[in-house]
């Protein structure tokens, strides 16, 4: 059976995967997904011993079968080599009675990085005949260029800009909420090299500019503009593009392949995830992995201040018309998680009616209400909590006092949470962490009681001194980066923006 990608909201598209990620996003504003999910299953029982990068064949060949194994094969050894500082990618390491699966070893110390550099080599593999209204009709020309624009809460940003930055028949443009992110992550996005990369912030909150990114990709008018002045078409660097969400089921895989190699489960036996997430791609990826045979028991949501994924979870009501909090995990600072999208569109087994509709009354109404019977089903899997700032700060100096190990406001989130669950004895759980805690250094030493005066870059030095870690280089070296790019432009101004970059190309 051939794999075909359509919108969440619709079925009248069919396209290849090659098609859906350059595309990004369906027409309808719904995100691509596959009726064919599930129906070939990656074998677990080789799994114990097996490099990251084989498993990552297995699993984004079921996932992705238009891409030929030497294409595939390629893309993986680009992605995930020397750039790594971990050979295993995403390491397993024991945290008390857990374990934490390192997500942060990437070029820009985020779990981002797992999918995004893959994606541009993805991308690479798309032909202007992938593009468009999925006829495969060749429409545009080989001069046709594809513009990722994406909007960041604080680490898409950079591992987009990193991955995309002088790859070639590409540009990126990146807007991030201004004031909103920590000191390095700005400086992350604002000194990136290449030629064919911008970055803005803007005069808002992530939800703002997620909500405008969104609605530049409806714009008829733009893409029309783009096509006919700059031979650009637009793409997503942002997890509602499948190419950025498949290469994130990888890693649930790989932490279950290191529990079998060192004999902490045998093959079958189930494992719970406790994730970290604001848009819910993250914790997606682990659904994805259950339905390729993966023996996932729960996927434990965990959230900070912003926690409308816990009330959604808990009551059935998705309500963004609340207030916004900027915390100090604002990766996570979210209202709208748009992957939830995906995850209803599987729970209601395909209802396309059901999630236009849902859809449609966030968008009017701010608040959506799912079916009972259809939330019963969703929380047999799905667990949730969040952790107040205080809670956050307090997790990161529990898991230091405890286990002399150091992690960021955003996995503390996931580590406060998993404490409070009833502990299954027969049953590992996986914490997963997703930044690298000198992303966050004044933060860390805030909670740990180290100096947290002077600048990020002191407060590294500190945090590398009192705990005997190493800053990561790309992170300590943007002391001394040239500062490209100061632009802040309105949320409304986004659309001519992205016009005048895509102008330069």
């Amino acid at each position: 059976m051939t794999t075909t990608f359509h919108s969440t909201r619709s079925t009248t598209d069919s396209l290849t995967s090659k098609q859906a990620i350059r595309k990004g996003i369906a027409d309808d504003g719904g995100l691509f997904v596959t009726d064919a999910l599930g129906s070939t299953k990656v074998d677990i029982a080789d799994l114990a011993g097996r490099p990251y990068q084989s498993i990552a064949y297995d699993v984004l060949h079921a996932l992705l079968p238009d891409f030929g194994e030497d294409e595939l094969r390629a893309c993986i050894a680009e992605a995930y080599g020397a750039q790594w500082s971990d050979e295993r990618i995403t390491p397993l390491k024991p945290l008390g009675d857990d374990y934490i699966l390192e997500l942060f070893n990437g070029p820009t110390c985020a779990f981002k990085d797992v999918a995004l550099q893959i994606l541009p080599r993805f991308m690479a593999r798309t032909t202007p005949a992938d593009g468009g209204d999925g006829t495969g009709d060749g429409a545009g020309d080989s001069a046709e260029k594809i513009m990722i624009l994406t909007a960041t809460s604080g680490d898409t940003g950079k591992a987009a800009l990193a991955g995309f930055a002088d790859a070639p028949g590409t540009a990126i443009t990146v807007f991030y909420p201004q004031g909103k992110v920590s000191q390095v992550q700005e400086l992350q996005m604002t000194t990136q090299a290449g030629s064919n990369v911008n970055v803005a912030a803007v005069e808002g909150n992530f939800d703002d500019a997620q909500s405008a990114v969104k609605r530049i990709f409806g714009d008829r008018q733009l893409a029309e503009k783009l096509a006919a002045d700059s031979h650009a078409v637009l793409s997503s660097a942002n997890s509602i593009n499948v190419g950025r969400l498949v290469p994130q089921v990888v890693y649930y895989f790989s932490a279950y392949a290191q529990l079998l190699e060192q004999q902490v489960i045998n093959v079958g036996d189930e494992v719970e995830f406790v994730v970290p997430t604001g848009n819910f791609g993250d914790i997606l990826a682990g659904y994805y992995a259950k339905l390729l045979g993966l023996p996932v028991k729960h996927l434990v949501v965990a959230s900070d201040k912003n926690n409308v994924l816990f009330d959604f979870l808990t009551t059935g009501t998705y309500n963004r018309q609340r207030p916004f909090y900027q915390t100090i995990s604002p990766s996570m600072d979210i209202l709208v998680s748009s992957n939830l999208e995906r995850m209803l569109y599987y729970f209601s087994e395909g209802d396309t009616r059901l999630i236009s509709m849902l859809m449609n009354d966030l968008k009017n109404w701010g608040t959506y209400e799912i079916p009972e019977d259809l939330l019963a089903k969703i929380r047999q899997l799905f667990g949730c909590g969040w952790a107040n700032e205080d809670q956050v700060r307090a997790m990161i100096a529990d898991c230091w006092e405890a286990n002399r190990y150091v992690i960021d406001p955003h996995t503390a989130c996931a580590y406060f949470v998993a404490q409070q669950m009833p502990r299954d004895p027969l049953t590992p759980r996986v914490i997963l962490a997703t930044a690298s805690p000198y992303k966050f250094p004044r933060v860390v030493n805030e909670s740990l009681g180290f100096d947290a005066t002077g600048t990020d870059f002191d407060c590294m030095d500190a945090l590398s001194r009192e705990t005997g870690t190493t800053a990561p280089a790309a992170l300590r070296g943007l002391e001394t980066a040239e500062v490209r790019f100061t632009n802040v432009v309105p949320i409304d101004g986004m659309e001519r923006f992205v016009a005048n970059a895509a102008k330069a190309l």
